[in-house]
């Protein structure tokens, strides 16, 4: 009997060991979420002895670092956590591991928000073919200074001035007189914040939200065909829409992404500030927000139409066909859709996709923006996720920042230009004739 016990034991002891020596890397850009999900695996790390490392870089560079090292077929990494439109690339040149069948078997489509699965995992679009976990939900929100949209006198200027009631804003028209009400360069005072950097994709998803909330489309999917969608009079329109709040930002606001919306709101500058959900946290927090108190959120509002989308951000959690360690990685994976996991995601500030959570009372209520974010998440859609993606964000960004920062032409002439760009490429690629 003890000779038995003995054997089990050293069976633990070796299975601990050979554990111990095992370490997943994940590639993930540089930012709050990262430092929640490093905190986080060490619960994994606690339960198997696996060590998670996330590997992090500065966004600028994720893009670049991550695809060198799939062309390479590098090891280094077991998993990445992905931008959206990386699927198309990341699926049909082999650098993903396909995941139908463990989203078929852990239910995955059913449990997660449908737009993190369409967004994050899927492609191509309704295929169900699945290629990354829901793992950062996100989208665009709008944070405010609350003490200004109800100081008494702010208040009854505005109505004079407007003939309705200040507040926060449900549509674009409202968004843009209260940019322009709060916007007094000589008290230092400025409207909003937009995204306006043109080296990712910060001022292309900055856009989308006036796109999408006008009306407007970026091409058919199916077809490819991007004339009358891209340039639409919605899109037109839309494009004109940013440029005007762009005219309420503070000065030098021309290539400005995550950290100058932040900086601005926690330096008292602006009434408004668009930004991601993720970067939120921030502005909730005394430390480095001195005016958290007055800080509130709301989201996107709607478009002339009635018409209320939020351009989709955040990322799914792939494994790199790459790997030397490939089932370690989707034991990781089944830990992590775990609710237990996911709620504990949640509470380390990281935004979960798991959609029973996301519309529970405890998580709407948690954090000052939690709520704006809830109905976010489902109204949100994204840009191309096709393999070509990079070169149709390239044409976007030089288009609509010339247009928008540059004051070159007309928001037609941009849209115009952008179709044209957009038809080549595609046909370049084999989608159109």
């Amino acid at each position: 009997m003890k000779i038995r016990h003995l054997l089990a034991a050293g069976l633990i002891a070796l299975t601990q060991m050979a554990h111990a020596q095992q370490k997943l890397t994940i590639l993930w850009a540089q930012w709050d979420p990262a430092n929640y999900l490093q905190q986080l695996v060490k619960d994994y790390e606690k339960e198997t002895g696996v060590k998670v490392a996330v590997e992090t870089t500065p966004w600028p560079d994720f893009q670049n670092k991550a695809f060198k090292e799939f062309t390479a077929k590098g090891s280094a990494y077991d998993m990445v956590i992905g931008d959206s439109q990386w699927l198309g690339a990341g699926s049909t040149s082999g650098h993903y591991v396909e995941l139908t069948d463990f989203f078929k078997k852990h239910n995955i489509a059913a449990s997660m928000a449908p737009a993190t699965v369409a967004g994050y995992a899927e492609y191509p679009g309704k295929s169900g073919k699945y290629w990354g976990i829901p793992l950062q939900g996100d989208a665009f929100g709008f944070a405010y200074r609350k003490d200004w949209f109800e100081d008494p006198k702010e208040m009854a200027a505005f109505k004079a001035r407007y003939k309705y009631d200040l507040a926060v804003p449900k549509t674009w028209k409202e968004l843009t007189d209260i940019a322009e009400f709060f916007h007094r360069p000589t008290d230092k005072r400025y409207g909003v914040t937009v995204f306006t950097d043109n080296s990712y994709d910060a001022l292309v998803m900055g856009m989308l939200n006036a796109v999408f909330s006008y009306g407007g489309e970026l091409g058919d999917p199916t077809t490819y065909k991007v004339d009358g969608f891209v340039n639409s009079p919605e899109t037109i329109e839309s494009l004109n829409a940013y440029k005007k709040l762009y005219s309420y930002t503070p000065p030098d606001w021309g290539k400005t992404f995550f950290q100058e919306a932040n900086q601005a709101m926690t330096e008292g500058l602006v009434a408004m500030s668009l930004n991601n959900y993720a970067f939120f946290p921030a502005l909730a927090n005394p430390a480095t927000n001195k005016f958290s108190k007055v800080t509130g959120y709301f989201p996107i509002p709607k478009g002339p139409s009635g018409k209320q989308f939020s351009a989709l951000g955040g990322q799914g959690i792939s494994v790199i066909s790459y790997s030397k360690q490939k089932e370690e990685s989707m034991k990781f994976l089944t830990w992590f859709i775990r609710e237990d996991v996911q709620k504990k995601w949640a509470a380390l500030g990281g935004f979960t996709c798991n959609a029973a959570i996301l519309k529970s009372a405890d998580f709407r209520k948690a954090t000052p923006y939690n709520e704006a974010f809830y109905q976010s998440m489902f109204m949100v859609k994204d840009f191309w996720s096709v393999p070509e993606y990079a070169e149709l964000l390239t044409s976007a960004n030089r288009r609509w920042h010339s247009f928008i920062v540059g004051g070159k032409g007309t928001a037609k002439e941009a849209s115009d230009g952008l179709a044209k760009d957009w038809a080549a490429t595609f046909k370049k690629y084999g989608r159109t004739n």
